[in-house]
């Protein structure tokens, strides 16, 4: 995968693009990267597995900044809405199969009986 042609779908950033609020307009400081850059970037770490400090420079965007970028879009409920997004438009395409599905649970001992306070209202 060559770093300095790699990029998101059009189609995904369209969708990621509508979900992000507006800003205001900087008056002062460093200009912010651009969201789509930054989107970029942090796919780019996300779909790799390499760690952040080895985020190439070519992809346009600091291993900070990007890093930066994903904790304010979580803070900002992005990420749920942009996988809701895609599933409700892949299942209105007809592209999930809901015919076969899997459950995951776990527990965890609780260790000398553990504690009530959990379920106390």
């Amino acid at each position: 995968m060559s770093v300095s042609s790699w990029s998101v779908r059009d189609e995904l950033w369209e969708l990621f693009g509508e979900l992000l609020p507006a800003r205001p307009a900087q008056r002062a400081g460093r200009p912010r990267v651009d969201d789509r850059v930054a989107f970029n970037a942090v796919m780019y770490v996300l779909m790799t597995g390499i760690a952040w400090q080895h985020l190439p420079r070519e992809v346009g965007c600091s291993p900070a900044t990007a890093d930066r970028r994903l904790h304010e879009w979580q803070r900002q409920g992005l990420w749920r809405a942009l996988h809701r997004e895609l599933l409700r438009r892949l299942n209105a395409a007809g592209r999930i199969d809901w015919s076969a599905g899997v459950l995951h649970g776990s527990h965890i001992r609780a260790l000398r009986g553990g504690s009530d306070r959990a379920f106390a209202g």
